[in-house]
């Protein structure tokens, strides 16, 4: 997910030809790499990603989801309530676990760094242009 949005930062194909801009990206993603609130996100991801009773919940609401459309298509509504309420009844689950709520807040945490990231170099790119323009309609 992290690589996900550190990606979107990537400029154009066109700027990612030039070399020095390519190698300033790369010393930035690095740095965001390193960066505390990444490195927490990446270790509660890959605890997320190993847990294997959210994994079970996982398979349990994908499966009832199944139900719940199969129920629906062969017209058994009470069938597809029980269904609904095993999807509830696991997502609840699934939200308050512990490993969840800490993987949302660090997710948070490191997409507000990358929003800070980008919105930064994004004013300081607005300023140099605006500074170049009234740069040349001096001239």
């Amino acid at each position: 997910m992290i690589d996900h949005l550190m990606n979107r930062m990537k400029p154009m194909n066109a700027l990612n030809q030039e070399p020095q801009v390519k190698a300033e990206l790369e010393k930035l993603t690095a740095l965001l790499a390193e960066h505390e609130s990444i490195q927490a996100f990446k270790e509660i991801e890959t605890k997320v990603k190993n847990n294997q009773n959210l994994q079970k919940l996982e398979e349990k609401i994908k499966q009832a989801q199944k139900d719940a459309v199969n129920f629906a298509h062969y017209g058994k509504p009470e069938a597809e309530k029980q269904a609904i309420a095993e999807i509830e009844q696991a997502t609840a689950e699934y939200d308050e676990h512990p490993l969840v709520i800490a993987y949302r807040e660090k997710l948070l945490e490191a997409n507000d760094l990358l929003h800070f990231v980008t919105d930064s170099i994004q004013k300081q790119i607005n300023e140099a242009i605006e500074e170049e323009g009234s740069n040349a309609s001096k001239d």
